[in-house]
């Protein structure tokens, strides 16, 4: 039984009905999240931190990458060796490159890259004072 018109989507989506790609979905015959809970505005914002988990963060990669550079001196500090830190520093100073030449979402950043001599310098002086005082 034709109906007529059918659009090139509307083909594509029931060619793949017919061959069962839509058959034993994630989630088939469950209920939709929040079905009956009162609308909210940021639902999505919800949603998403929700997949993403705890570590996700909401800004865009351009604008995380200060913090990152700002914060190097405890972020690196959870390292154990000095490769592991100059490991860090280089995929760091990467995403830095890229952020610069437009290649990172979000608006441009002009961070210069970081010196790994002075953040491992840096690693190993806080080291020592821990491991005197402690």
């Amino acid at each position: 039984m034709g109906y007529g018109y059918e659009s090139p989507i509307d083909r594509q989506l029931r060619e793949a009905q017919e061959r069962g790609e839509f058959d034993n979905l994630p989630g088939a015959g469950k209920p939709l999240p929040d079905a009956g809970r009162e609308y909210q505005e940021d639902w999505w914002i919800r949603a998403w931190l929700r997949r993403e988990g705890e570590g996700a963060s909401i800004l865009p990669p351009t604008l995380q990458l200060p913090r990152e550079a700002e914060d190097v001196a405890n972020l690196v500090d959870r390292r154990s060796s000095e490769a592991a830190v100059r490991e860090f520093v280089a995929a760091l100073n990467e995403q830095i490159r890229k952020a610069r030449v437009g290649l990172l979402d979000g608006p441009p950043v002009l961070l210069p890259p970081l010196d790994a001599d002075a953040v491992v310098r840096g690693w190993h002086e806080r080291r020592l004072r821990r491991s005197r005082s402690g």
